[in-house]
């Protein structure tokens, strides 16, 4: 038996307008006094009449929609008369206004638009409706020059990427600018996930998600801020097992980007460090396994990785990089690219990583992967250091021998690696 649609649509809406006004009337029952009941608009009742007018008015007149224009400033002006009785009353607050106008639109959407628009909207207007403590935590705690950040990132992004040229036309650099921009918001959008993820979901979860979170940007940083922890506070395990993991997620996070990037480079990256990274992992289980930690709020990598002066520092570095490796391998070969890959781990490897996985370069897939183990490697012998540097040796030795051990073990397997393959 099918239905007709018309009586599907208006079906639909009905039903979608009715528990919409439910959910009102539970926000109202949550979020309002007895004493302001009088100064909203409209209950159950009203919320589904409102979305069978919106119906019947669309499906009278949808050519001029005039009808369906009426009904919409009609109900303006009835909230306004309430809206100027609620200012007297230091009620500001439009949100339900917002919330019945939707609820309005139902009937020109289900008719104009695919089923799973309409169904869309119901579930964000129940969705929005029920998170509104949740997102008032976390409206409390944003910075708000973060998020403009983010923004003028969106709009180099979205509006300036495109306008960028694909084709090569920077001399010695063998990638086109649209290619260049494109990687570094690419690394950059990475390391801001883990950013927000760390600061405002697990902004007070304890020492080990801290490095686990803080890994996935920079478990450089991440290594300084927890070694310096630990200095204050005294050795503890479980900032030993936190900085290790940290070292652990810095293994996945460059898989990640040799994946996106080169994914003949990230398969054969995928054993050795998805090895290593359980290693890591292992010792760091080994230290929790007896811990118990302490109700603290461990200190965060405060710093926004979406920040337009890092991202041009970055875009700097990853072309200054590029050439600099074509200089090498060209001049130096296999033997010249493994001793930059060893002395880059020492600085920020990101940029020459990226810049081996999407260059065209002459050397060889196997090359790239030993080049990028070395760096990877070298790069925990630097974060072993910090750990001694920041925390003292007799608070942070533990942890700085583990990473000194990751980044011996990685330089060997590289160094082996082309052999085995």
């Amino acid at each position: 038996m099918n239905l007709n649609p018309e009586l599907l649509h208006f079906l639909v809406v009905t039903v979608f307008s009715f528990l919409i006004g439910l959910e009102v009337k539970s926000y109202r029952s949550q979020f309002t006094n007895a004493e302001s009941e009088n100064y909203f608009f409209g209950d159950v009742r009203t919320y589904s009449f409102v979305g069978i007018l919106g119906y019947v008015l669309f499906l009278l007149e949808s050519t001029t929609l005039l009808l369906y224009l009426a009904g919409f400033f009609s109900i303006t002006l009835l909230y306004a008369i309430l809206y100027s009785r609620n200012l007297l009353e230091k009620k500001r607050s439009i949100l339900l206004y917002i919330v019945m106008l939707l609820v309005y639109s139902f009937g020109a959407l289900i008719q104009t638009q695919p089923l799973w628009m309409s169904a869309l909207l119901y579930v964000s207007i129940v969705f929005i409706l029920n998170s509104n403590r949740g997102i008032e935590k976390y409206v409390k705690n944003i910075n708000i020059s973060e998020f403009e950040t983010l923004g003028k990132m969106v709009l180099l992004s979205a509006v300036i990427l495109p306008l960028l040229p694909d084709t090569k036309s920077i001399p010695y650099i063998p990638l086109s600018p649209f290619k260049i921009w494109l990687a570094v918001v690419v690394i950059s959008g990475i390391s801001y996930g883990g950013y927000i993820l760390q600061k405002y979901f697990f902004p007070s979860k304890g020492y080990f998600l801290t490095g686990i979170f803080g890994g996935s940007y920079s478990s450089t940083a991440t290594t300084v801020v927890l070694a310096r922890k630990a200095k204050h506070l005294g050795g503890r395990n479980v900032i030993d097992a936190a900085i290790i993991s940290a070292t652990s997620v810095m293994y996945l996070r460059l898989i990640v980007i040799a994946l996106l990037f080169n994914f003949e480079i990230g398969k054969m990256l995928l054993l050795p460090f998805i090895v290593l990274a359980v290693f890591g992992f292992t010792v760091a289980a080994f230290y929790l396994r007896n811990t118990q930690e302490r109700k603290e709020h461990p200190d965060i990598v405060d710093k926004n990785p979406l920040e337009l002066k890092t991202a041009f520092i970055f875009a700097f570095l990853f072309v200054a990089m590029m050439i600099i490796t074509q200089y090498v391998t060209e001049d130096y070969g296999k033997v010249g690219l493994e001793i930059l890959a060893f002395v880059v781990g020492f600085t920020d490897i990101d940029p020459f990583v990226l810049s081996i996985l999407t260059g065209k370069f002459n050397i060889t897939s196997i090359q790239i992967t030993v080049a990028i183990m070395i760096a990877a490697g070298s790069n925990n012998l630097l974060k072993a250091l910090y750990a001694l540097w920041f925390g003292s040796v007799k608070k942070s030795y533990k942890s700085a021998l583990w990473l000194a051990v990751l980044g011996v073990v990685t330089i060997s397997l590289g160094l082996v690696y082309e052999n085995v393959l």
